[in-house]
């Protein structure tokens, strides 16, 4: 068992780690956004891509041969573009019209996009291998170290009720107001023998919850929760499940939903941690991808075991048997239609409420 766990964590890491080696040995300073591939896929104009291998069979879609690993972000605005974030193939966006690809170049290199988010104002920000990159609707812009970003390689983002948005980087933390980078000094504190991916500086994941409170999702070193300038250090000693956390989300209830790579999935309702996972309720200790959809349900990737969804009460399971593209999943989101969008090595597939199915089917415009 121990040499498949650590098989399991060399090739995440691999994962991970993969761009960050290419990348670095790029020229870092390229300030240049740029649409590459202007093959625009509409109804009346569609011109396949098959010049492009993936990296694994496609048994779904891969939005025309435009993804040739998989889609790690997904997010819809306030006009209902729909933009994904591919893990080695820029930015994918569809207006209603048109399909298009927007490649972010870096000395020719391609560049992971990793978060997405949007401010009050409808511009678009996207965190990404090679930097911060903001969208006002015509124009993209670089936001690199040489704007005062610790460092380019950008994990975590998010934008909180003031504004204010929040960048995680392998250096650290940094407040942005659109201007200026603002570094934000972190604790010290550190778990027993952590067990950081890629830096002990890192923090995946922010969430600001209903009270104002910023929960950031640190690299091995469990979560920490900012309010007015003041830490509290969440670990496995007081009550976490495991120190290596994957994903958080607040549901409507008011309940904080972890994600772990060790310890599985557990809710936290401010006092007590229920986890699921450990009482034997749901199967997988690799858990993220958290979503509440329109329902009020919420969803759940488990590596390897496919995703799960709560509707209160109860946990069901969704598997390949089921029709999911695969039992990994490394992306969901549910747009304005109610579908919910699942994006894997293998292609993307859209739950209507009753089945699974090929995007295309659901959604034409993803040939």
């Amino acid at each position: 068992m121990k040499y498949i766990k650590d098989t399991k964590i060399f090739v995440r890491n691999l994962i991970l780690i993969l761009p960050i080696l290419i990348i670095s040995s790029c020229a870092k300073k390229v300030q240049e956004v740029v649409v590459q591939d202007k093959s625009e896929i509409s109804e009346a104009n569609r011109k396949p891509i098959t010049n492009q291998n993936t990296f694994f069979p496609q048994i779904h879609t891969n939005l025309n041969g435009m993804v040739t690993e998989f889609v790690r972000t997904m997010y819809q605005d306030q006009k209902g573009n729909y933009w994904f974030g591919t893990n080695t193939n820029g930015i994918i966006r569809y207006d209603g019209q048109k399909l298009e690809k927007i490649i972010i170049q870096l000395n020719k290199k391609w560049s992971s996009v990793r978060e997405i988010a949007e401010d009050k104002s409808g511009n678009i920000w996207f965190g990404t291998s090679g930097g911060l990159i903001k969208f006002d609707g015509e124009n993209f812009k670089m936001f690199s170290t040489e704007s005062g970003l610790q460092s380019e390689e950008i994990w975590g983002l998010t934008i909180d009720s003031k504004g204010t948005i929040w960048v995680g980087t392998l250096s650290g933390v940094s407040h942005f107001d659109g201007q200026i980078f603002t570094p934000l000094s972190m604790p010290e504190d550190i778990v027993e023998n952590p067990q950081h991916m890629l830096s002990g500086k890192l923090v995946t994941k922010f969430m600001e919850d209903k009270k104002g409170v910023m929960w950031m999702v640190t690299d091995g070193n469990g979560i920490f929760k900012h309010q007015n300038g003041e830490f509290t250090h969440l670990t496995s000693k007081n009550g976490l499940t495991d120190n290596s956390v994957a994903d958080i989300l607040e549901d409507e209830q008011g309940n904080i939903w972890i994600g772990t790579f060790y310890g599985g999935v557990s809710k936290f309702d401010g006092i007590t941690y229920h986890n699921f996972t450990k009482d034997g309720v749901i199967e997988g200790i690799e858990t993220y991808n958290f979503c509440e959809d329109s329902k009020g349900n919420i969803w759940f990737s488990a590596e390897n075991f496919g995703v799960y969804r709560y509707d209160g009460t109860r946990f069901t399971q969704f598997t390949t048997e089921n029709g999911l593209t695969t039992n990994s999943v490394q992306s969901i989101l549910e747009d304005d239609k109610g579908q919910i969008w699942f994006g894997t090595w293998q292609g993307i597939c859209i739950y209507n409420g009753q089945i699974f199915m090929n995007a295309k089917e659901k959604e034409p415009w993803t040939n």
